[in-house]
């Protein structure tokens, strides 16, 4: 079980009669009605239109930015692009240079080198800008905190800069020509959730006087660095995305086109789609190879697939991605590997806090996120390198690692980041210090790393999960962060069976439920991880997805967590002990179960886990035990429970009116 606490809602989905009088599928109109408050709030989220783009001059200094810019085009200047390494700083900077390009201007791109030069703007590289005549540096992603740098730039070298961004500000900003980040305390712009890509885009908008035309040019570089940042989806990004999978889907930029070309998302010979890209090829496909350059310190191989003209000049860049991307595997597969090892297959009851001279410091955030997810702790890997060390830091749970960092702040060169990832700097013979400091930290705090799955909704009838309920999900693109694509549950299913995929890295399981078979994939997990078996009675977590395979389509489970069905709950309504708040039980409930009952003769004998396959599968278990109870309260059953096993049998002639139980009026007021 990968999480420790699933927060599942009671009763049966909500399935509202005006969502699907408007054509939504019961499943979709399920998940929307957990969801949003009403009907017109869901079709409000779902049909976000260009109403949602903000008016880029309300951005602070965006008027102080467009004016310079204007002037730099106007009277022919040397600018330069200067951006992060990162696939939200890459894309931002390849869209502004062709901009600035196509508007005349002779335009330098700079992002700095990862493992020399590290993040954010540095003086050398403006001084080496302003030794190849440039006059206006315009930051992308990056430069917010560069007070140090913007100084150096207008003081001693004369070169102006105008910094767009959209990380959080210091109390003091640089004195630039124009600061233009959402973050900024004096900042009235309504989104601050914009990536820094979409502050970029913002400017463009409002140099063009109008969104549509840099919108119908750079949709999809926009919606790439937005998806890979990681920022919400909803409203103006909502927007923006969804325009971008349009021109993805359609006709891509150029370098995008490559690139999906080279993954196998496009025929390269009719230069179609095979498939409908959606965020989350962008998030799991496409990003990864463009970030594999900046991982690497080659991120030129990326900005010059972006920026070329045609997919045939851009093909051997695309292959190039495809390439490191298939070299940071391997080393982060040796680096998995390593760690492992320094473990010694021991697991940690404490933070996990590792340290090697020979891993790459562009890959150990990925082998740190592993590893905290596996053990559920945080995770720590340093990058040795002499007498000093830089490492990547991973949260597991709700664990703030910035405040964790901050109290171990004495062992440390530096550090930097927020609650979920940071990054530190420290020395050699401080790690063991460090080590101690940051365990006794995470003792006093051990309650923050609760990993928590929250659940959209238990699929309580096969109905829920045919292969139109599952396509119509497609209508909640794009998912990401703010609208995640739905998390369901099965409670109870039966495990029929469990095969190793993918050389054994992967699962394929078979699960059964109310005599429905299902298919399901757990990536990254074995049976050994999971520690279950054939036969065994299982709760599933999973996000429902449609299977392509030799023309065949299908409904797929893809599992995000699986554990033995826990049977306590049922057992404690049969020993008397009710529920607080339990479902409603209508009529409806008891005439269904009452009629199961009456066709097995009267009798059913079976073990607790399969009582409701066995008996009556249109009611979950907890329903059909609270059921039950109101019978045996009537004097209508005899129960009799134990090891595992439920009998029940109809009292012969018995009768009463269900409206009569005492314990059924004590359950519609909340319980017992």
């Amino acid at each position: 079980m990968i999480y420790s606490q699933w927060n599942i809602p009671r009763g049966n989905p909500v399935i509202p009669d005006a969502l699907t009088r408007a054509g939504f599928s019961r499943l979709l109109a399920a998940v929307l009605a957990v969801r949003y408050d009403s009907p017109e709030e869901a079709r409000q989220f779902l049909n976000v239109d260009e109403t949602a783009l903000g008016d880029p001059l309300r951005l602070k200094d965006m008027e102080r930015a467009v004016r310079r810019l204007r002037q730099a085009i106007e009277t022919h200047e040397t600018v330069a692009v200067y951006g992060d390494y990162d696939v939200d700083g890459i894309t931002s900077t390849c869209m502004l240079t062709d901009y600035l390009r196509s508007k005349g201007v002779t335009c330098r791109w700079y992002i700095p080198n990862r493992l020399e030069e590290g993040y954010g703007v540095n003086c050398d590289a403006i001084r080496e800008l302003c030794e190849r005549r440039v006059t206006l540096i315009v930051t992308v992603d990056c430069g917010v905190t560069a007070i140090a740098e913007a100084k150096f730039a207008a003081s001693t070298l004369g070169v102006d800069m105008i910094i767009t961004d959209h990380h959080e500000c210091q109390d003091e900003l640089p004195a630039a020509v124009a600061v233009v980040d959402p973050k900024r305390p004096d900042c009235g712009y309504p989104s601050h959730d914009l990536a820094g890509v979409g502050v970029a885009f913002k400017l463009l908008c409002a140099l063009e006087g109008s969104a549509e035309p840099i919108l119908d040019r750079y949709a999809d570089l926009v919606a790439v660095g937005t998806i890979a940042d990681v920022m919400p989806l909803a409203g103006e990004n909502r927007y923006i995305v969804k325009r971008g999978l349009e021109k993805l889907n359609a006709h891509p930029h150029p370098g995008l086109q490559a690139l999906i070309e080279e993954v196998g998302l496009w025929d390269k010979n009719s230069r179609t789609a095979k498939k409908r890209i959606t965020a989350t090829n962008i998030g799991f496909t496409l990003a990864p190879r463009l970030n594999a350059s900046g991982r690497l310190g080659q991120v030129e191989s990326a900005v010059r697939l972006l920026l070329c003209r045609t997919a045939d000049e851009a093909s051997c860049y695309a292959a190039d991605l495809c390439q490191l991307n298939r070299d940071r595997q391997q080393l982060e597969t040796d680096i998995w590997r390593q760690a492992l090892e320094m473990l010694d297959t021991e697991t940690p009851d404490g933070p996990i806090v590792l340290a090697h001279a020979d891993w790459h410091q562009g890959v150990i955030g990925i082998a740190a996120s592993r590893l905290a997810e596996k053990y559920g702790v945080p995770a720590i890997m340093i990058c040795l390198d002499g007498e000093e060390g830089k490492g990547s830091c991973r949260s597991s749970g709700g664990f703030n690692l910035f405040t964790a960092l901050n109290a171990c702040a004495d062992q440390l060169v530096g550090f930097g980041g927020h609650a979920l990832a940071a990054g530190l700097t420290i020395r050699r013979e401080n790690i063991d210090a460090f080590r101690a400091a940051f365990t006794d930290y995470y003792r006093n705090h051990a309650a923050e790393c609760v990993s928590t799955l929250d659940v959209d909704l238990c699929v309580d009838s096969p109905a829920l999960l045919t292969l139109e309920c599952v396509e119509d999900l497609d209508r909640l693109e794009p998912c990401g962060t703010g609208n995640p694509r739905p998390m369901l549950c099965l409670l109870g299913a039966m495990l029929t069976e469990l095969t190793p995929i993918g050389g054994g890295r992967h699962l394929r399981l078979q699960l059964e439920m109310q005599g429905t078979p299902y298919e399901a994939v757990f990536f990254h997990q074995t049976a050994e991880s999971v520690g279950l078996r054939a036969g065994d009675c299982v709760d599933a977590a999973f996000i429902p997805q449609v299977n392509e395979f030799r023309d065949r389509r299908s409904v797929q489970l893809l599992l995000c967590d699986i554990r033995r069905h826990d049977a306590s709950e049922a057992e404690r309504i049969l020993s008397g002990h009710f529920p607080a708040e339990s479902a409603p039980l209508p009529r409806s409930d008891f005439e269904t179960l009452w009629r199961s009952l009456a066709n097995r003769g009267g009798r059913c004998t079976a073990p607790l886990y399969r009582l409701c396959a066995e008996l009556c599968p249109a009611l979950k278990e907890e329903t059909l035990c609270l059921c039950l109870k109101v019978f045996e309260d009537l004097g209508l059953l005899r129960l009799r429970l134990g090891d595992g096993t439920l009998s029940v049998e109809r009292i012969p002639n018995a009768e009463a009116e269900l409206e009569r139980s005492a314990l059924l009026a004590r359950l519609r007021r909340g319980g017992a």
